[in-house]
């Protein structure tokens, strides 16, 4: 029984994850951090916080990712979501009142999210490790190298006054925090490998820009052989009388 215990228990090392060790020591940290720190602030500032307002700060920092999203846009050689972006950004924060309201979206104006990790992969580093940086939690070695470049895009990084930044900082972080509350019901199992294989899935999600791949059966090259469906896989034999016998179709067997 202990050897099968430990057979269960024991799972093959995910290639993606090769630093499992290192990172779920950080994990563990971040996970503390969060627990007793983080999610409390989260929680009462959802509390208290009106909907109306949530939904207005979330679209204020959104929309200053616009600019980090038209830059990567030119450097991923894609104008067209580069202009939606600018759009965005401009429409948003005249008559969105600085980006607290989102009329670009009720304007159907809207563009893929880009960011210089995806930016990288675009440029040839498509696999990279997985990675948990202290305090920021989930990332790859890609999307680290790419995290300087994201700073110096935001305009947050820009703001003289240190109140105001660090303020500004802090309220985006507990915006995030709060909106992820819901979420948390879905983890399930081993929460360390949840968290790491929906991070990776979304993250390919965005550089692949939402597209799943081409569908066999839906590809005009796709054509059936006549040798897949021959007469040998449909004989009488497959049919005979016994599989239909009286005793299947008897009174007893039909009722009202």
């Amino acid at each position: 029984m202990s050897g099968c215990a430990s057979t269960q228990t024991s799972q093959p090392t995910n290639p993606d994850d090769p630093w499992e060790t290192f990172n779920r020591r950080v994990f563990a940290f971040n996970d503390v951090l969060d627990r007793y720190a983080l999610k409390p602030v989260a929680t009462g500032y959802r509390t208290v916080t009106p909907g109306p307002v949530q939904t207005g700060v979330g679209n204020f920092f959104s929309n200053l990712t616009e600019i980090r999203t038209a830059i990567n846009s030119l450097l991923q050689g894609k104008p067209a979501n580069a202009g939606l972006a600018t759009s965005r950004f401009l429409i948003n924060s005249t008559v969105g009142i600085g980006g607290l309201l989102d009329y670009a979206t009720h304007m159907q104006i809207t563009a893929d999210e880009e960011d210089f990790g995806q930016t990288l992969a675009t440029w040839g580093w498509t696999d990279s490790r997985y990675l948990v940086l202290p305090l920021l939690g989930p990332s790859t070695l890609r999307d680290s190298a790419g995290l300087p470049a994201d700073i110096a895009a935001h305009p947050n990084t820009y703001v003289e006054d240190d109140a105001w930044r660090i303020g500004l900082t802090a309220l985006n972080i507990v915006d995030t925090r709060a909106g992820l509350l819901d979420q948390e019901s879905l983890i399930s199992g081993d929460r360390y490998q949840f968290i790491r294989d929906a991070y990776l899935q979304r993250r390919q999600f965005l550089i692949n820009d939402g597209e799943l791949g081409d569908d066999p059966f839906a590809m005009d090259s796709f054509e059936f052989d006549d040798a897949d469906f021959g007469d040998d896989d449909f004989s009488d034999d497959d049919f005979s009388d016994d599989d239909f016998n009286d005793d299947d179709f008897s009174d007893d067997r039909v009722a009202d």
